[in-house]
């Protein structure tokens, strides 16, 4: 199975549109199972295509690179999380090309307004795989020192929510791996297992490099997109993508693919 995350940094990008038919062609290329995006965007004046997506909704302007590839079998769910850049719905997405059985969305902040731009959600989709459920959630969380609002409160709902689900945990955490005693550390103390650690072959696992939003003053790499999992799995390898050396730079953040072998029972 082929994982992808990406926090897309959506329309914030100069060349956005020769950004996405690349990561357009990629995923044709790559063939993912399943994809999570994070700071998916749309306009909030914007024409709606269905539910709530909207016609520039990032992800869905995505999918119709996508088919004009060929490619016609992901599937999408999105929500809104927060009011954005004065003009923009900012969300989270999971793609995914398998069947989905059921879909998830809730707040993790304390805040459960779209007005409050801190204000955090996650989107999750669950497919059958070899016969059995499997769980994807595409997590854009808060930082770990934040008095408004705490990395270790929303954390601990996300805990909450998956006693006995076997789940991956993919996206933009906003607590670097390299950083002891805070979010990361927080995480693996509560059972989750990360990909990256895993991974019979790594590379660096950097996917931020200086300053971005949200990190204004960072100097250093950090390794804060992850993909985690409550259970067990085989992990074949972990690789960053889209860092101008495996593939073209596409968003502020890189992205990480994993390959894992999921064993039912």
């Amino acid at each position: 199975m082929k994982l992808l995350t990406l926090n897309c940094h959506s329309w914030q990008e100069e060349n956005q549109e020769a950004k996405i038919k690349h990561l357009a062609e990629t995923i044709k290329e790559k063939a993912y199972d399943v994809i999570a995006l994070q700071e998916v965007s749309q306009s909030q004046n914007g024409q709606i295509v269905y539910d709530n997506v909207k016609e520039d909704n990032y992800a869905y302007v995505l999918l119709m690179e996508l088919e004009k590839l060929g490619v016609s079998d992901y599937s999408l769910v999105w929500d809104l999380a927060h009011y954005g850049y004065e003009v923009l719905e900012e969300g989270v997405a999971i793609l995914t090309k398998h069947p989905i059985v059921g879909r998830d969305s809730f707040f993790v902040s304390k805040a459960e307004v779209p007005t409050i731009w801190k204000t955090r959600k996650i989107v999750g989709a669950t497919i059958e795989f070899q016969g059995e459920p499997l769980s994807f959630y595409s997590c854009h969380l808060g930082w770990w020192g934040d008095e408004e609002e705490p990395a270790k409160y929303q954390m601990e709902q996300l805990l909450s929510k998956f006693d006995s689900k076997k789940a991956f945990f993919m996206g933009d955490f906003n607590n670097s791996a390299h950083i002891r005693g805070e979010g990361y550390d927080f995480l693996l103390k509560n059972g989750f297992i990360d990909t990256y650690t895993a991974a019979v072959e790594r590379d660096s696992g950097v996917t931020v490099e200086g300053k971005i939003a949200g990190w204004d003053e960072n100097k250093q790499d950090l390794r804060i997109d992850l993909i985690l999992t409550n259970f067990e799995v085989s992990v074949q390898s972990s690789k960053v993508i889209f860092n101008g050396e495996n593939k073209e730079v596409v968003s502020d953040h890189y992205g990480v693919e994993v390959e894992v072998l999921v064993i039912a029972g």
